[in-house]
């Protein structure tokens, strides 16, 4: 069993425990209540407003954990439980997705770099789901490796990608729990900011992971199309 293998299985099982403790943790500040009494879509319009951003819509949006800011139509988008909900995880998730549209409004250049790279990583996305698979055969049965290496550049891209968006989403969440520590209206207490920056801190994790165990990825099917070249 290669390092590569091993790699692999390594970031899968701190993949799942990283996920498990995001839900949970989640669930936990979700079960505690907002001294103010405001929902996610009342603090996110007061952030909006606070930045002088009145061209951003809030909206419902069907779905768990289903919360993102969409720059094409200018939309915060909440999910059921963060829209309505009167918590401390509805608050720090609501403040976070409107620190992406100031993001937007201020043009912070990770977001622009990351926007620029959208369309083409949706169609390396669609590469690497069939062209890893039949690059590996190919390049086992027949020595032919030119498809195996067009999957591994596309899944260099989704790679790049997926570091890229690290910055953009720990440079929100700094944006939201600053907010949120000028609002004492709305956490008034120490408690409740530190659940916020508890609960994105979590949540930043999953997109760390995400980039590891896709660089993990890239690495195991790189060392595949070396060897194939040997």
């Amino acid at each position: 069993m290669g390092i590569e293998y091993l790699l692999l299985i390594g970031i899968a099982i701190v993949s799942f425990i990283v996920q498990w403790r995001f839900k949970s943790k989640f669930k936990e500040h979700s079960e505690t209540p907002l001294s103010s009494g405001m929902s996610g879509k009342d603090i996110a319009e007061k952030m909006l407003h606070d930045n002088n951003i009145y061209d951003v819509n809030v909206v419902s949006v069907e779905g768990r954990l289903t919360d993102h800011y969409n720059p094409a139509d200018k939309t915060v988008n909440l999910s059921p439980e963060v829209y309505s909900g009167r918590s401390v995880a509805a608050a720090a998730v609501a403040a976070h997705e409107c620190g992406h549209a100031v993001q937007h409004a201020k043009a912070y250049t990770w977001l622009q770099f990351r926007s620029a790279m959208v369309p083409v990583v949706n169609i390396a996305s669609t590469l690497t789901s069939w062209t890893l698979m039949i690059g590996v055969l190919l390049a086992i049965f027949s020595g032919n490796i030119i498809v195996l290496a067009v999957g591994v550049a596309a899944l260099a891209l989704v790679t790049l990608f997926s570091f890229v968006t690290l910055p953009v989403e720990f440079d929100a969440s700094n944006r939201a729990l600053a907010w949120l520590e000028t609002n004492k209206g709305i956490m008034a207490s120490k408690e409740e900011h530190d659940g916020a920056k508890n609960a994105l801190w979590w949540a930043a994790m999953t997109y760390v992971v995400a980039a590891l165990s896709s660089l993990a990825t890239l690495v195991y099917y790189a060392s595949i199309l070396l060897r194939s070249r040997d």
